[in-house]
């Protein structure tokens, strides 16, 4: 019985360290005191209830977004590493360095929300749960992704493929189509009901490679 308590406790203080070494980073919140970098404040204090639509439309309005290009993408893949080795507290350092850099980013508050959860710190799970909820839910019920008319409003490419995994489907084809006023990513993928096809109405990235690359 001594021995059972004692491993208990010591199971219990190297939780505590855990949870203790995950909070000591830090994301951090852009200076430039725009929209976007309010939200960016207002989120990480814990006031989750904003128009998540707006906010991922700021990010493309903000400095911020061409900072995004120079890190993120091997953040990305540094965070698959560390989640195969089940190294938990790198894969919160790693993520919340990503949201630094794109605080909108579903990719990085999925895999932060999950690692908290296996840490057991329920605070910071459900906030960047909500906030996760927040983003994917303005993607998904600004259409039904069924025409390129009523296709699901994206800021970002990244955004379709995180819903499609999402969703279980696998891509098949992509190309560009329109309907209306919109340009769509026709997205041809197989699910586990057959094949299917899904559109995104990528109206915004294309106005922001027309003032990145002026063309």
């Amino acid at each position: 019985m001594k021995f059972n308590k004692t491993l208990l406790l010591l199971v219990s203080f190297l939780h505590l360290i855990n949870i203790a070494f995950a909070q000591d980073s830090k994301i951090e919140i852009p200076s430039f005191s725009d929209k976007y970098s309010k939200y960016v404040g207002q989120l990480e204090s814990g006031d989750v209830n904003i128009d998540y639509t707006d906010f991922r439309n700021s990010f493309l309005d903000s400095k911020q977004f061409r900072k995004k290009a120079l890190h993120y993408d091997s953040l990305r893949k540094l965070v698959y590493a560390a989640i195969n080795s089940k190294n938990y507290q790198e894969v919160v350092r790693l993520t919340k360095a990503m949201l630094s850099i794109d605080y909108t980013s579903m990719f990085a508050h999925k895999y932060l929300q999950q690692t908290y959860k296996i840490l057991g710190d329920t605070s910071n799970q459900k906030k960047y749960h909500d906030i996760e909820l927040g983003l994917l839910n303005s993607i998904v019920k600004s259409g039904d992704g069924k025409t390129c008319e009523t296709g699901w409003h994206v800021t970002q490419v990244e955004e379709e493929y995180f819903i499609l995994n999402m969703i279980g489907a696998k891509l098949q084809k992509q190309s560009v189509s329109s309907g209306g006023e919109n340009a769509c990513d026709k997205m041809v993928v197989k699910t586990e009901e057959g094949e299917a096809t899904y559109y995104f109405e990528i109206n915004k990235v294309f106005e922001m490679e027309k003032k990145l690359f002026g063309n």
